[in-house]
């Protein structure tokens, strides 16, 4: 439903004296409003100053109260009109008492929950050991959720005069009941042709025009490799400016042979990381086998581990986890991953699924296709990675548990989106009496999660033989529990008991708490590392769980944290 929906279903009273501030001058400048849709744009706007996931500036905060105070006016209406239908009247204009009764309650309401939600906010901020904000960076919500709710309603009211027009227009060969219909229904499959098609399309095409400009940039520092065991450096059969901006980056950094050596004493060699860009293809699978071939020539199939990591939009993979990866596997592995868009991983989330799905599942076939064709005593422990719109990918090559069990040693995918297909089914299918938050599937036999893995994952007294796939996601991360479904049906992680680092008073509203989560989502890597989106810190971890270092201990986890975070 749609403030269009439901402001379309009163016509409120022309102003009279029985509206105060509706005479005069100001009532030619003032839009009609309506009584019951202000009474629930009040009731909606209180219940978005509640705690979300995330802390929230006055900015976003006025957002996020802009948006249900429109959806709040859009429910009175409906309401009320719902409220005639069934006592077949007409509407009638409120009287003089009953906005000054109306303006009297708004006022003692709204500021109470602005009270209140400073206060939650402060202990969201103390959870998660951020600063206080400033009462001037708060009170921004008061002037921001005004203007937001007045462009919601002018976009509303524009398009039910669209469709007004249109019945208009077709009055003239059908009848004004038929004329009324047709022309909601015009508009209606306009915005949805324009939300779903024509408009998504249209702005990728344009995204990636954009961003291919940035793509070729070099970011600061980053020189092309000496070595062979990179893509882009010398006897490299993928050429250096193919490789993409995140591309160059990734074969360029990491940790080298002196510098594992030194965290290991003992001899290292240097990691082999190969990347292939989207302009190194054009075809998805042609890149794929490009990384490929260029993973044969500098050995990498040769190494002890070897990870196939699926990017994020643009290419960009996680430095810190990597470099866990290469230093616990002591330079003995080799990495390998793909670009498959310009388009950073915001956008990426919202339209640009279906490559990245591809991407997964091309890259990890073509390597797969390889590896089980060298004899099992020569071939590498074979590892998964991606790291939020990286993991959707990343599962794209599996049909399920046994998939991974049967195709892989380990895999690690962090911070999951909520659509995941794999991670939707093992979190739906967990067992009784686990929670949503941290779930334990099928006993923990091979796939299992972590909220925070420095404290283990979860069943700790039961073996972990076999294939370990581990799943890491805070209990604070928008990117993983937002869904459309928050729109009308409460979640169970919102049901069940909190997690570690969500407030006790966050609960689930209707309409609310998915604007609330759904404007989380661009802050959620601006919060300290263990909360929202921010997972560096627990890559040691969680990749020593994986890889099973014999002479692993506490002090050397300690020493390469440390390395990770310089």
């Amino acid at each position: 439903m749609t403030a269009a929906d439901v402001v379309a279903a009163e016509s409120p009273p022309r102003p009279s004296a029985e509206r105060p501030w509706a005479t005069g001058e100001l009532a030619q400048r003032w839009p009609r409003l309506s009584l019951p849709g202000c009474w629930g744009a009040v009731v909606l706007v209180c219940a978005s100053l509640t705690p979300s996931l995330l802390p929230r500036e006055g900015v976003a905060q006025g957002v996020v109260s802009g948006i249900g105070a429109a959806m709040g006016y859009g429910v009175g209406v409906l309401a009320a009109a719902v409220w005639r239908a069934l006592a077949d009247r007409g509407p009638r204009p409120p009287r003089r008492w009953a906005w000054r009764v109306f303006l009297a309650a708004a006022a003692v309401l709204v500021a109470a929950f602005l009270v209140l939600g400073r206060r939650w906010q402060g202990m969201l901020r103390e959870l998660m050991g951020l600063p206080g904000e400033s009462l001037g960076s708060a009170l921004l919500a008061v002037v921001v959720a005004p203007v937001v709710c007045a462009l919601l309603l002018a976009v509303s009211r524009a398009v039910r005069a669209a469709g007004r027009g249109i019945a208009r227009l077709l009055s003239r060969w059908v009848g004004p009941s038929a004329a009324r219909a047709l022309g909601g229904l015009v508009v209606a499959a306009l915005v949805v042709l324009l939300i779903s098609g024509v408009a998504v399309d249209a702005g990728l095409a344009a995204a990636d025009r954009a961003f291919a400009l940035a793509d070729q940039e070099t970011a600061e520092g980053v020189e092309q490799p000496d070595s062979n065991l990179r893509s882009g450096g010398p006897g490299s059969l993928i050429e250096w400016d193919t490789l993409g901006r995140e591309g160059r980056t990734f074969v360029a950094g990491g940790p080298s042979a002196t510098e594992i050596s030194a965290f290991t004493d003992a001899e290292a060699p240097e990691p082999i990381r190969i990347y292939s860009g989207v302009q190194t293809a054009d075809d998805v699978g042609d890149r794929a086998q490009a990384a490929v071939d260029d993973l044969v020539r500098a050995g990498g199939f040769d190494r002890a581990r070897l990870m196939v990591a699926t990017t994020t939009g643009r290419g960009w993979l996680d430095a810190g986890s990597l470099a866990a990866f290469e230093y616990i596997a002591a330079g003995n592995s080799a990495v390998v991953a793909m670009q498959y868009s310009y388009v950073p991983s915001g956008l990426s989330y919202l339209i640009d699924q279906d490559r990245a799905r591809a991407a997964g599942r091309e890259l990890f076939d073509a390597v797969y296709e390889r590896w089980s064709a060298l004899p099992l005593e020569d071939r590498p422990e074979l590892y998964v990675f991606g790291e939020s719109l990286g993991s959707f990918g990343a599962e794209a090559a599996f049909s399920g548990e046994y998939d991974l069990r049967n195709r892989v040693t380990g895999a690690l995918f962090v911070g999951p989106p909520n659509f995941n297909a794999l991670h939707t089914e093992f979190r739906e299918g967990r067992d009784a009496g686990s929670r949503e938050v941290e779930p334990v599937y099928r006993g923990g036999r091979t796939v299992r999660f972590s909220t925070e893995i420095g404290a283990g994952a979860p069943p700790a007294d039961v073996p972990w033989e076999g294939t370990r796939v581990l799943i890491l996601q805070h209990p604070s991360d928008p990117v993983t529990w937002w869904s459309p479904s928050l729109l009308l049906d409460r979640p169970d992680w919102l049901a069940e008991a909190p997690g570690r680092d969500v407030l006790d008073e966050m609960t689930w509203i209707p309409f609310v708490t998915f604007w609330q989560v759904t404007l989380d989502m661009p802050f959620s890597t601006e919060v300290p590392e263990g909360h929202g989106h921010r997972y560096t810190r627990e890559s040691v971890d969680a990749w020593a769980l994986l890889l099973r270092p014999a002479d692993w201990t506490e002090q050397k986890a300690h020493r390469l944290r440390a390395l990770i975070r310089g």
